[in-house]
């Protein structure tokens, strides 16, 4: 397995649609390991395709992933949300994308993905709480989206200013 870049905002790859994709084979099992490993090492509960500059439709998660507890390693190739769950569920969020950035975000507090597994099998399954809201982030990497698009606009620009400052500080 090996370690990938991980692409940061404003890199233009995380504004992009990702394909999908056609079929599974030992090149894209490869790719999720490393994906895992990548998100690991960071450490992250998610990663998706274009964070590693892969546009394609595939994303890795492990939301129960702490030093303490057992993980539960998830990969997702083709992932479609078929249903929201109707309560809603505010958490704070961070992106090893955006890093060092996080801000409450609301989403479903569960739903149900169809997805195709590594060994190219079809697979529906409900996620809830904190996978749920795992699951719908690494989704949102897949069309283009940042966490910080949940945001009112006020929100998103001030958190934007401060990573900005914080970069250029960090590039000294």
């Amino acid at each position: 397995m090996a370690k990938l870049k991980i692409l940061t905002y404003p890199d233009p790859i995380l504004r992009e649609q990702c394909a999908p994709v056609e079929h599974v084979d030992d090149d894209m099992r490869r790719l999720l390991d490393d994906m895992l490993e990548t998100m690991y090492a960071a450490p992250g509960v998610g990663l998706a395709g274009p964070q590693v500059g892969v546009l394609r439709r595939i994303l890795v998660m492990d939301p129960v992933s702490k030093k303490d507890e057992p993980g539960e390693p998830c990969q997702l190739i083709n992932p479609e949300i078929l249903a929201h769950g109707d309560l809603p569920r505010v958490f704070e969020e961070g992106c090893l994308s955006v890093p060092n950035m996080f801000a409450e975000v609301e989403r479903p507090s569960s739903v149900r993905v169809r997805y195709i597994d590594r060994d190219g099998n079809q697979i529906e399954r409900l996620f809830e709480g904190h996978a749920a809201t795992v699951v719908q982030h690494e989704m949102d990497h897949l069309n283009g989206l940042l966490f910080i698009d949940h945001l009112s606009r006020l929100r998103r620009d001030l958190l934007i200013k401060k990573y900005r400052k914080g970069r250029r500080a960090e590039a000294l």
